[in-house]
């Protein structure tokens, strides 16, 4: 079967929603070829993970009374395909007239349409972490902050409006250093829509020191670039990696929340653990 495009997405379209649960509406778009852009082809030059959260989820229990919880979903990077938000968003809304007798049951759907959809036209099979919230645990949900210095302090001159790696220089003569840097400045648009997309993102690094007012003028020049939020991550890693040489590199973004989801991309150099799941205050 041929592997969607973005273009055909249900994304800009009128839809109707389904009035009863349909893993059909999930709308899978393959990694590899926006990869192959950014030089990325075979081994993955890095690991980690797509960090989902869903606030409008909600199903029948037996009796036909609505249950409502939130999700948290772990989408693996090394999965072939990426699930397009929107469509993300009409699939769990098929759920609201469905019966469950449980919530370990819909999470058990969950987990299994979104194996299905990641992996499909793969020889390899493979499944996304899924954690439901229920009511009792919301409270436990509390806005984070992230520790680091903060990029946006600098008084910076911006003039471009595409990805500009040029900028990303590190003084290779001086010692290595650890440095977590931070910017809540980082927007990009809706690959297909063209709508824009709001995100904080952290840079942790291990290596030469990058410099801080060019970081900041790259991060910002993402501002006018159609590309999904997985997309963007993995070009800011990778441009990163190749400009600026450090030994160890992660990279977070936090996006804004849209149609009642959140994505947030994490890439990594090396193995460390998966960082909390928490919703930053914009979010």
């Amino acid at each position: 079967m041929p592997l969607n495009t973005a273009d055909q997405s249900p994304l800009g379209r009128v839809s109707a929603y389904a009035e009863r649960y349909d893993p059909s509406l999930l709308f899978p778009i393959a990694r590899a070829a926006k990869r192959a852009e950014i030089g990325i082809g075979g081994t993955l030059p890095f690991m980690g993970a797509d960090l989902w959260t869903a606030f409008e989820l909600s199903w029948l229990n037996p009796r036909g009374k609505p249950q409502v919880a939130m999700a948290h979903i772990t989408v693996p990077c090394e999965s072939p395909n990426i699930v397009e938000s929107k469509s993300f968003k009409l699939y769990l809304n098929s759920f609201n007239q469905q019966v469950f007798e449980s919530a370990d049951a819909l999470k058990q759907c969950l987990r299994r349409d979104l194996s299905a959809a990641l992996w499909r036209g793969s020889d390899q099979t493979g499944a996304p972490g899924v954690r439901l919230l229920l009511p009792p645990e919301w409270a436990s949900e509390q806005v984070h902050t992230w520790d680091g210095l903060s990029l946006d302090r600098l008084d910076v001159e911006c003039t471009e409006r595409q990805p500009a790696p040029e900028l990303l220089q590190a003084d290779h003569a001086m010692p290595l250093v650890q440095e977590v840097l931070l910017s809540d400045l980082l927007k990009s648009n809706c690959l297909v829509t063209g709508q824009p997309d709001w995100a904080s993102v952290r840079i942790a690094y291990t290596g030469a020191p990058i410099d801080q007012a060019g970081l900041l003028r790259y991060l910002v020049s993402f501002r006018q670039h159609n590309e999904f939020h997985e997309q963007c991550v993995e070009r800011i890693f990778t441009d990163l990696m190749a400009r600026c040489r450090p030994t160890k590199l992660s990279v977070l973004a936090r996006y804004s929340r849209r149609g009642g989801i959140d994505i947030n991309p994490w890439r990594t150099s090396h193995p460390q653990p998966l960082p909390a799941n928490g919703r930053l205050a914009r979010q």
